[in-house]
C-alpha cells in the first residue's frame, strides 16, 4: 500500500529530516520525493510504501501533522494508486523571453492543444530575461510536426524557444561553435569592407542571395572578395575596432570557459577576423577564409580552402575528434544557409536570429536580444537564478 504526503511551508533547516524521521521510525519506506523551495517557501512532494509499516496509516498521518506542527509547515496524506502509464517520449522545451504576465499560460496552451502532458516545470531568470524549462511527454505525436508549431507559436507570442529529446538534454554538452558574423558580432564584416571599398549595394545584394540560399557560399564569396580588390589593409584593423560583439556573447564565453566547454568560431568571414576573436574572447579554436594580401592591399582572392557550409561541418568533426568529442555532445550556433550542415549535424544546433530555412532543421530559434539565455538551455552555473515569476 502506497500514500502520498505533501508539505509546504516557509523554508527551515530539519523540515525534510523530521517528516523522512516520522516514516522510517514507522517502517515506512520513501519510494519516490521531489523537494524544492520556491522564494523561501519549501514544498515537498513524497510516496512511501506502508505495506510493513508498525502502525496505522491513521496513526502515521497524526504523528506527521503533529510533528509538522511543532516544525511550522503544513502536511496532507492521502492514499496514492500506482499507475503503468506506458512508456514516455520525453521532450524538454525551454522558452526565454522578457519576464511577463501570461507566458506560461500562452505556451501550456499551445502543449494543451497537443495533447501533451507537462511532466515537470522550473522557472529561472537572469534581470528581466527568464527561462522556463518543460518536460513534457508529447506521447504518439510527430516531434518535427511538435517542434515547428510550438516554434511559431513562440514566435507569435514573441518567445524563443528550445525542443530537444529529453536524452540529449541530459547529456553534457562540452564543445561549442559559434558562426562569426551576425552571431558573435553583430555585423556582417564583409559589408564594413564593402562600405570602404565603394561596394556596398553590390556585396549586400550577393550576401543576402548566399543567406537565403539562393546561391552558392563559395560562387558568392568569391565574387564579393573580387570587389574588394585594392582595399588597403589598415581598413581591416579599423574595422575590427569598430565593430561591436553581439550583446550578452563576451559574458556567455566567459561563462562556458569557466564551466569547462572549448569554444570556437568557425566562420565563412574572414580569417583577420576570427583570429582577432580568439585573442580577444579567449576562443580555443578560430577559423575563417584567408584574404590574400600583397604590397599591402587585397588582391581580390581567396588563399587556400574556401569554407563553405560542407567545410563548416568538416571543420566542426575534426575539432571534436581532435577533442574526444562526440558531436552528439556539441552545440552550433548559426545564423545563415552557410551554417545548415553544422547545425544538422551536432547534438544541438541553434539557430540565431536566422532566416526561415535555418531555423527548420535547428532545435531550437533564439532572437538577436537572448543570446545569453543559452546560459540556461546550457545549465551554466550562475547565469540564471531561480524565481517564481507572477503569471
Amino acid at each position: 500500500m502506497l500514500i502520498a504526503v505533501s508539505v509546504y511551508g516557509e523554508d527551515r533547516p530539519g523540515i525534510v529530516h523530521n517528516i523522512a524521521k516520522v516514516l522510517a521510525d514507522n517502517n515506512a519506506n520513501i519510494v519516490d520525493i521531489e523537494q524544492t523551495v520556491l522564494q523561501g517557501m519549501f514544498v515537498m512532494f513524497l510516496v512511501a510504501d506502508v505495506s510493513k509499516a508498525i502502525s496505522s496509516v491513521e496513526e502515521i498521518e497524526k504523528k506527521l501533522k503533529d510533528v509538522a506542527k511543532k516544525i511550522n509547515v503544513n502536511v496532507s496524506v492521502a492514499p496514492f494508486e500506482r499507475k503503468y502509464i506506458g512508456d514516455k517520449n520525453l521532450y524538454v522545451v525551454t522558452v526565454l523571453g522578457r519576464d511577463r504576465v501570461g507566458i506560461v499560460r500562452d505556451i501550456t496552451a499551445a502543449f494543451l492543444e497537443f495533447g501533451i502532458n507537462i511532466e515537470k516545470t522550473s522557472l529561472t531568470a537572469r534581470d528581466d530575461l527568464i527561462s522556463i524549462e518543460f518536460v513534457i511527454d508529447i506521447g504518439n505525436a510527430d516531434p518535427e510536426v511538435v517542434k515547428k508549431r510550438l516554434r511559431i507559436e513562440a514566435e507569435r507570442l514573441g518567445l524563443d524557444i528550445v525542443f530537444q529529446p529529453y536524452a540529449s538534454f541530459k547529456r553534457d554538452k562540452r564543445l561549442i561553435v559559434f558562426d562569426m558574423d551576425s552571431t558573435l558580432v553583430d555585423a556582417e564584416i564583409i559589408d564594413e569592407l564593402a562600405k570602404e571599398a565603394g561596394v556596398e549595394k553590390e556585396v549586400k545584394e550577393l550576401t543576402e542571395r548566399a543567406m537565403k540560399g539562393e546561391i552558392g557560399f563559395k560562387e558568392a564569396l568569391e565574387e564579393r572578395v573580387r570587389l574588394l580588390k585594392g582595399l588597403p589593409v589598415e581598413v581591416l584593423e579599423r574595422i575590427y575596432s569598430k565593430v561591436k560583439l553581439t550583446n550578452g556573447a563576451k559574458e556567455l564565453i566567459k561563462s562556458l570557459k569557466e564551466a569547462g566547454y572549448k569554444v570556437a568560431v568557425v566562420s565563412g568571414g574572414f580569417s583577420y577576423f576570427t583570429n582577432k576573436l580568439k585573442e580577444e574572447l579567449g576562443l580555443d579554436y578560430a577559423f575563417g577564409n584567408e584574404l590574400e594580401i600583397e604590397n599591402g592591399k587585397l588582391t581580390g582572392r581567396i588563399k587556400g580552402r574556401i569554407i563553405d557550409a560542407e567545410e563548416k561541418a568538416r571543420i566542426v568533426e575534426e575539432i571534436a575528434r581532435k577533442e574526444g568529442i562526440r558531436l552528439e555532445d556539441v552545440v552550433a550556433i548559426g545564423d545563415g544557409a552557410n551554417d545548415k550542415l553544422m547545425i544538422e549535424r551536432a547534438g544541438l544546433g541553434i539557430a540565431f536570429n536566422a532566416k526561415e530555412a535555418l531555423k527548420e532543421v535547428a532545435d531550437g530559434s533564439i532572437s538577436k536580444e537572448n543570446l545569453i539565455g543559452l546560459a540556461s538551455v546550457l545549465k551554466l552555473p550562475s547565469e540564471f537564478k531561480k524565481r517564481v515569476v507572477g503569471d
